[in-house]
């Protein structure tokens, strides 16, 4: 049986990752495919239920190590139960977020050591790495406009405009120094011409 594809998404607040996942779960549908999509923090009972604690507010606040280990305590439980057998049983799998997400919100938006990063990311990952990430660029002051408006919001959400552009720029710097596994996606146009984009990055790379 053929391993199956590892696809993430990546981007700042109201980049517009959710909708597009179900595009691209169409897409690879419509082609005979078996998807899976997930998300990061979370995607099994166990990763959910720390998701639940990462995005809390606490009156103590969430300390850089802490969030950085609860981060990665959530995505090793992912991939040992949702990620990894899903890829083995030949189901391609979409996963809206996954380690560029660390580097860019605990390393770059807070601080956190990226050498520390590394070693957790070795720990919990080993060689495994995603074979698509399409990082979905937009302006902050754009991106928390749109998550703030639809409600509901997570601490993440309540970030600065600084934080985000931060978060931003180390995505964007992680996509350039590696272009033959990262796409970066224009998300500040009308949804067509972002899905249109979308299918010709898929037409090529998957």
């Amino acid at each position: 049986m053929t391993r199956g594809r590892f696809i993430t998404l990546e981007g700042g607040e109201g980049a517009g990752k959710s909708t597009n996942a179900r595009f691209i779960k169409a897409w690879l549908e419509q082609r005979g495919r078996e998807v899976v999509m997930t998300r990061e923090p979370g995607g099994s009972p166990l990763a959910e239920a720390i998701r639940s604690v990462v995005l809390a507010s606490w009156s103590e606040g969430m300390p850089p190590l802490t969030e950085a280990l609860l981060m990665f305590a959530a995505r090793s439980a992912h991939l040992e139960a949702t990620v990894l057998p899903a890829l083995e049983a030949g189901k391609d799998v979409i996963c809206d977020r996954f380690v560029d997400s660390s580097y860019a919100y605990q390393g770059a938006g807070n601080g956190f050591s990226l050498d520390k990063l590394k070693t957790l990311e070795e720990m919990v990952l080993g060689d495994f790495r995603p074979d698509l990430t399409i990082v979905f660029d937009l302006d902050p002051n754009a991106g928390l406009q749109r998550a703030r408006s639809r409600g509901d919001q997570n601490r993440f959400e309540d970030e600065t405009v600084a934080f985000m552009q931060r978060v931003r720029e180390a995505f964007l710097q992680r996509a350039k120094a590696e272009p033959a596994r990262y796409a970066i996606l224009d998300a500040g146009n009308e949804l067509e011409t972002v899905q249109a984009d979308l299918s010709k990055i898929l037409e090529s790379r998957v």
